[in-house]
């Protein structure tokens, strides 16, 4: 997994004709892993997110092209503005015709113009977004928020009224190995800043000692952190066989009629796991998971908790995502908000080690004086008489 960059390159410059060899796929979550370095990327991703521009980003392509449109201002989504700020070029609304370029066809796209040619041949004409292309889509997108709002109230509804009992209920849980019993948990989804809150996390993980659970590509995440995932929950399309054979107990988030295309993965390489067909996402179950068996806190990394976290990744399976932290309640922190709040505790070692050192400088300081070396041969003389009168008394 590539790591992000996060300096803020120059948007990228107008009127260039960019090459590269192209790198399709329809789904970006499946495409970015593979994608590398020059490449050109082609996606079908209408109002892309965040998250998936951020992994984009950091494959460092020479463009993005997008069948459809990044963003349809039907709610402020944040992806286009991650691509334009790290200097990457963007070109939407290609249509279906760039969907059809073979895996490693050799391609020009002229920035000024949004054409995309192969072989000298147009083959698609789209809108290049730059920096105010994105800011009005933007403004557009905020003026409808209240009929984004809107939507979501009533999907999530729609999923509330399906689900009530899976939801309310959970009692289909399987039988867990791992003891997350009155322990804190910390949770971690490849998402909004994972990396940088991962490396605030060391002192907390190296001292509260919690259960880590990978989601997905989260245990991945956990890996190169320098941490042992105890746990992996997901569908297992987009971790590691590296974070899969580590040791961790896997749960195998399948659909609710039980189909769970993860499975044939995982017998390929010969892992024992648990099958929890149950709706909403795979980061809604760990969380379940991590309520349910009794998790006195859950750290969570990665995982959507504002309001433009929910609109940005704008689908409805959402509704379940912001439900289930309404189940898990109190419990829930947000990785910032520990990173912010805790502050690692000085063990008895350190106290002692402190206190010789301070000793130790005090003696050095008086041994420097006249009062001090008087000190010390009252001291000294102490001790020889003390000696003296043990030795007159003891026998022999």
């Amino acid at each position: 997994m590539k790591k992000l960059l996060h300096r803020k390159s120059s948007p990228p410059p107008a009127g260039q004709t960019l090459r590269g060899q192209v790198r399709r796929d329809a789904r970006t979550k499946n495409l970015t892993p593979k994608l590398q370095i020059g490449e050109v990327a082609v996606i079908d991703h209408q109002d892309l997110d965040r998250i998936a521009a951020e992994a984009l980003a950091a494959a460092r392509p020479v463009a993005v092209l997008n069948a459809a449109k990044s963003c349809s201002s039907r709610f402020p989504n944040l992806g286009p503005e991650v691509l334009i700020q790290a200097g990457i070029a963007l070109i939407d609304d290609l249509g279906p015709a760039v969907m059809e370029l073979g895996q490693g066809d050799k391609v020009e796209v002229l920035t000024g113009s949004g054409q995309v040619k192969l072989d000298g041949r147009t083959i698609a004409t789209g809108q290049v977004q730059t920096e105010q292309s994105v800011a009005h889509s933007m403004a557009l997108a905020r003026r409808g928020l209240k009929a984004a709002m809107t939507d979501f109230a009533a999907n999530t509804m729609t999923y509330l009224e399906g689900e009530y009992e899976q939801f309310f209920d959970h009692q289909d849980l399987p039988e867990i190995k791992t003891d997350l019993a009155g322990r804190p948990v910390l949770v971690v989804v490849r998402g909004y800043h994972y990396i940088e809150d991962l490396a605030v996390l060391k002192p907390y993980v190296s001292e509260a000692k919690p259960v880590i659970i990978g989601v997905d590509g989260g245990a991945d995440a956990v890996i190169e952190a320098g941490l042992k995932p105890d746990m992996v929950v997901g569908d297992m399309d987009s971790v590691g066989d590296k974070a899969l054979s580590c040791g961790a107990e896997l749960v195998l988030h399948a659909y609710r009629d039980g189909r769970a295309p993860g499975a044939r993965r995982l017998e390929r390489l010969g892992l024992e796991f648990v099958t929890l067909p149950a709706p909403g996402t795979s980061e809604d179950v760990a969380l379940m998971i991590a309520d349910d068996k009794g998790a006195e806190l859950i750290v969570a990394v990665g995982t959507h908790m504002t309001l433009v976290e929910f609109l940005d990744k704008g689908r409805e399976g959402m509704a379940s995502t912001f439900l289930t932290r309404l189940r898990v309640g109190g419990k829930l922190v947000d990785a910032k908000g520990v990173s912010q709040l805790y502050r690692r505790g000085v063990s008895n070692l350190q106290i002692v080690a402190l206190c010789a050192a301070g000793l130790v400088t005090l003696l050095a300081a008086l041994g420097a004086t006249p009062v001090g070396h008087a000190f010390f041969e009252v001291i000294g003389a102490s001790f020889d008489d003390a000696w003296a009168w043990i030795k007159s008394v003891m026998p022999g």
